[in-house]
């Protein structure tokens, strides 16, 4: 049975004179409505052919629109089921934050369900060795694990420690504790950290882990921590779904100058 699309989209919600195409406005009405939770989880749309005649618009618009929600994974698609709403409104969205990064993701680490995908030793690749200041074909571990919220995975994190600091925890633990409280337990707090956020679509194997399509826009970060010494203790890169996880600033202006805007971290 198709969806109930309470208000039935009709044409004169679609501007043929906006700037945005057609089927990028049809793509944001029924967005809207199942971010909104009105089109919830498992609710199947209505057939290309019906959103066609609703919207009066051709059928390759339409199906330009259910490919995007399909891309940006709020939708699956099937032949003989027809488009099937993956995306769960009802499901809790993490929020990170710059006010307090430590802290929030400590709290992050209690707050969501962590699964260990994978743990080596093994040589540093050059690029490692440069962000954690080590020499040249140094041991480090790689650690690839998954978080879940509510049981629903929103972060899929690649991390590289030195070996000496990852003598200080067991693999046993990493499956159960966050990498800050196994990092103080080694003695190397993190007390400072770098990173670089970006946008980038989801690899094949990444997309499978996260759930969604590959192509699907992800929250790429990529941070280095260093401990009281200074030290790069580790070189974390986290891939997060976008419509699972938020980033918080506050920015504030310095009124004397009237020109710079700062964070307050």
């Amino acid at each position: 049975m198709a969806a109930d699309l309470s208000p039935a989209l009709t044409a004169d919600m679609l501007d043929e004179a906006a700037n945005a195409p057609l089927y990028q406005q049809i793509y944001d009405l029924l967005r809207a409505r199942i971010v909104s939770g009105e089109l919830g989880l498992n609710t199947r749309l209505p057939a290309e052919q019906e959103l066609t005649e609703m919207l009066g618009v051709s059928r390759i618009t339409v199906k330009r629109a259910l490919n995007e929600l399909a891309i940006a994974g709020f939708v699956r698609r099937q032949r003989g089921i027809g488009t099937v709403i993956t995306y769960d409104a009802a499901a809790p969205t993490v929020k990170g934050s710059f006010e307090n990064l430590i802290d929030g993701l400590t709290r992050m680490g209690v707050e969501t369900q962590v699964q260990l995908l994978d743990c080596t030793m093994g040589s540093a690749s050059p690029a490692i060795c440069e962000t954690l200041e080590l020499p040249k074909g140094s041991a480090v571990q790689r650690i690839v694990r998954l978080r879940r919220l509510a049981g629903e995975p929103f972060s899929y994190l690649v991390t590289y420690i030195p070996a000496d600091v990852a003598e200080g925890y067991s693999e046993d633990e990493l499956a159960t504790e966050s990498l800050i409280k196994l990092l103080e337990k080694a003695g190397h707090a993190p007390v400072e950290a770098e990173q670089t956020i970006m946008a980038e679509p989801a690899e094949p194997a990444v997309a499978a882990n996260l759930g969604v399509a590959p192509g699907s826009p992800l929250l790429r970060i990529h941070r280095i921590m260093r401990d009281r010494k200074g030290r790069p203790v580790q070189d974390i890169t986290a891939h997060y779904r976008s419509d699972r996880f938020q980033y918080h600033m506050r920015l504030t202006r310095d009124t004397a100058r009237q020109k710079d805007w700062k964070t307050d971290s």
